[in-house]
């Protein structure tokens, strides 16, 4: 079993139906931290809930540039981010290692205007990742890792648990995760989803975060990855019996922790 585990929400903010969900999942027990969308409608009323005292110091930024309308100016003339209509397009290879000078500040750029709009709503994230995986490309990953580390807080890793990771992709993720290790210095050690923590062998030691995308299920809550029937909690009761959870800020703590004790 793992030491500890974060249960994330990702999208928190994107719909008034989403909040909701998400907020239910917190006070179940469900979830120990969730993600919010700084640019979709409802991430204001997002901004209002994360003042709970159950959801305080427990929400990041979900870092955006696959979905809607950005928040800063210069994307909007990059073709490889954006649409004639200023609607995030993007236009990028997974595999792709090299961006120019103007896209990268132009992530740069968008990056802190996301970061800066929960600042303005009242919340400091507590760690960073990104709708739809995009820090899983190669500079996108380094842009979004030295900003966290800049602003002291962790970043999510590339899923490395799975039984449907092909051997080039593990290798490839295995690289990034410690790039971005390198350059973010606080992260989980496992990333994986409600389906993974079903179906692999888990590991047995270290911090594991479950990339959840809560649905309500009756009186219970399922998940977008499990099948519609399927309930979330009994996957993390079954598969995780007694582990804690905990959000992205005890993962920071336990690392400074750590590290005084070797100094």
């Amino acid at each position: 079993m793992p030491r500890q585990v974060i249960v994330n929400a990702d999208d928190f903010g994107l719909s008034a139906c989403e909040n909701a969900v998400i907020l239910g999942a917190f006070q179940a027990g469900i979830i120990s931290s969730a993600t919010a969308m700084a640019n979709m409608p409802a991430f204001e009323a997002a901004c209002v809930l994360a003042r709970h005292p159950l959801l305080e110091g427990r929400i990041g930024l979900h870092f955006n540039l696959t979905y809607g309308r950005p928040l800063s100016r210069s994307i909007l003339s990059r073709t490889t981010f954006c649409d004639s209509a200023g609607v995030f397009d993007l236009n990028l290879p997974r595999h792709r290692l090299w961006l120019n000078r103007r896209d990268r500040n132009a992530v740069l750029e968008e990056l802190e205007a996301q970061w800066q709009r929960c600042l303005d709503n009242g919340v400091r994230p507590s760690h960073l990742d990104s709708h739809q995986h995009v820090h899983n490309i190669w500079p996108i990953g380094e842009i979004v890792a030295r900003f966290a580390a800049r602003q002291d807080v962790p970043v999510r890793l590339a899923r490395n648990l799975g039984q449907n990771l092909s051997l080039p992709k593990r290798v490839f993720k295995e690289l990034l995760n410690r790039r971005l290790r390198s350059l973010a210095g606080i992260t989980a050690d496992y990333v994986c989803t409600p389906v993974d923590l079903r179906d692999t062998d888990m590991p047995t030691d270290g911090v594991l975060e479950i990339v959840a995308h809560p649905t309500q299920l009756g009186a219970d809550f399922g998940d977008t990855y499990l099948p519609p029937d399927a309930s979330l909690t009994y996957v993390l009761e079954h598969r995780l019996p007694g582990v804690p959870r905990i959000c992205y800020g005890d993962v920071s703590g336990f690392v400074q922790a750590g590290t005084a004790a070797l100094e």
